[in-house]
């Protein structure tokens, strides 16, 4: 899989673009006007989405990406081509339609649990003047692009006499063209490379109640067969995607935690449309597809995966989710690095952790609270008898960073034998650096290098050396 990170295909995305608007915030009340939550927005920010998400997820493979679509004569429309260009993708074929509105869905997150969303767009089909213009820059950009990639949501671009001229033009060149359908009626992407509906989408289309294996072969070769293609793909959600060309298979995935479903099914075109591009074949395409989406369900909002993410993935597969957050210090840096890139701000704390109690765990619960993601770092066995002296630890050092890793609180666990964290720290940087409420007053250990520290107070009577005590004094008795 790591050859493909090193190529850069040249791929068109064609399709509704859209600006996806989120407004986070927490809520601890009911509104008296009206039984509502009431929502305290703490952050406010606005991503590409629609066909700008395929353009998101291309991007962070590393392929070189122009898009082709019609947007309004807007300020939403202003934001969005300038997003697109600050990426570097092409905008030549990007048409402004005065009484168009650009597509905008705002969606209100409070507590990581989605509350409402409120849309703003315009679902006619583009002018005639605007299928020209962009069947004209398709037609210019055909013989430097490896793939053309559909992305409909509905909102008018793929109006059928458009789709069906990409792919004549695409078919005669032979460029393949992979679709993410919408509606009902797909008879528009007739001729096509590929299609790519999901489960539900696969039975409204073809009218079969997809409920057993007979089912899906039923309605994956009506597809393939009707809409004359090269080959179909349904979907199946945590039951993988299903191939149908000469045959079908299928291809399982796992996906170990699920937060938000929004964009896998871009990730998935967009996987898919990579690796067909860099020449890849349809099997392998599908394997990395569903490990790219895999990833993407475990973040929250419209994301993308990385080549790193996909291969660590993939690696990591048959370890447990806590296993996974157990880091050595080359893989915890590769860690830090993705979660700096996606805008994370990062906290770090380290300490023993002995015998784990009650006072840990409020603690660390505490630490991440000032942050997106924590790191702990976790004095080894020979770092904790120095500090502590030969009776300790306890617990030995494995033992104790699969515990702390297996608290929700704690994205990452790493070991680190040295008296101090001051080296782990350096490679983290983090944004917060937390320690125990008593260094108030004393100089703590690589606040030189983080750009915030924060102290938390323990929990009144509960310590390991406490809980030490106790059982000496229980045994004594």
């Amino acid at each position: 899989m790591r050859k493909y990170a090193a190529v850069r295909p040249s791929i068109l995305v064609v399709g509704d673009l859209m600006l996806d608007h989120y407004l986070w915030g927490k809520t601890d009340r009911i509104s008296p006007e009206a039984p509502v939550p009431v929502i305290d927005v703490q952050e406010e920010s606005e991503v590409l989405g629609g066909a700008g998400n395929v353009v998101n997820n291309l991007i962070a493979l590393g392929a070189d990406v122009s898009v082709a679509s019609a947007i309004g004569k807007d300020e939403n429309g202003k934001r969005l081509a300038k997003m697109l260009k600050s990426l570097g993708v092409r905008t030549d074929a990007l048409v402004a339609e005065p009484e168009r509105k650009t597509t905008r869905k705002s969606r209100v997150i409070a507590s990581h649990q989605q509350v409402i969303r409120f849309d703003s767009e315009t679902r006619q089909d583009i002018t005639k003047e605007t299928e020209e213009k962009i069947l004209a820059s398709v037609q210019r950009q055909l013989f430097v692009t490896d793939i053309i990639l559909l992305s409909d949501y509905g909102k008018g671009v793929l109006s059928e006499r458009l789709t069906q001229q990409i792919i004549q033009m695409a078919r005669a060149t032979g460029v393949k063209v992979l679709v993410d359908p919408k509606g009902k009626d797909y008879a528009k992407y007739s001729g096509a490379t590929l299609v790519t509906p999901n489960k539900k989408e696969a039975s409204e289309a073809t009218g079969i109640d997809i409920v057993d294996t007979e089912s899906l072969g039923k309605a994956g070769f009506w597809l393939k067969n009707e809409l004359n293609l090269d080959m179909a793909m349904i979907t199946l959600s945590e039951e993988g995607m299903a191939i149908f060309d000469e045959t079908m298979r299928t291809i399982p995935t796992v996906a170990r935690e699920v937060y938000d479903v929004t964009g896998a099914g871009d990730t998935v075109l967009g996987t898919l449309g990579f690796v067909l591009a860099a020449g890849g074949d349809i099997d392998e395409a599908a394997r990395i597809a569903n490990a790219a989406a895999a990833v993407v369900v475990g973040k929250l909002g419209s994301a993308t995966a990385s080549w790193d993410e996909i291969i660590e993935y993939e690696t990591t597969l048959h370890e447990s989710t806590t296993e996974h957050r157990i880091k050595s210090r080359e893989a915890l840096a590769q860690s830090v690095e993705r979660l700096k890139n996606e805008g994370k701000r990062i906290v770090f704390t380290n300490g023993c952790f002995d015998i784990l109690h009650l006072g840990h765990v409020k603690y660390l619960e505490k630490a991440k609270s000032f942050g997106d993601a924590l790191i702990v770092g976790v004095n080894s066995d020979a770092s904790v008898r120095r500090l502590k002296g030969e009776s300790r630890p306890v617990n030995p050092e494995y033992d104790r960073a699969y515990l702390l890793a297996a608290l929700d609180a704690v994205d990452f666990v790493t070991i680190f034998d040295e008296d101090t964290p001051y080296d782990l720290i350096k490679i983290v940087e983090p944004d917060v650096l937390v320690k125990g409420g008593d260094y108030e007053g004393k100089e703590v250990v690589g606040s030189d290098i983080a750009k915030e520290v924060r102290l938390v107070d323990f929990v009144d009577g509960k310590s390991t050396t406490k809980i030490i005590e106790k059982i000496n004094d229980d045994k004594r008795e």
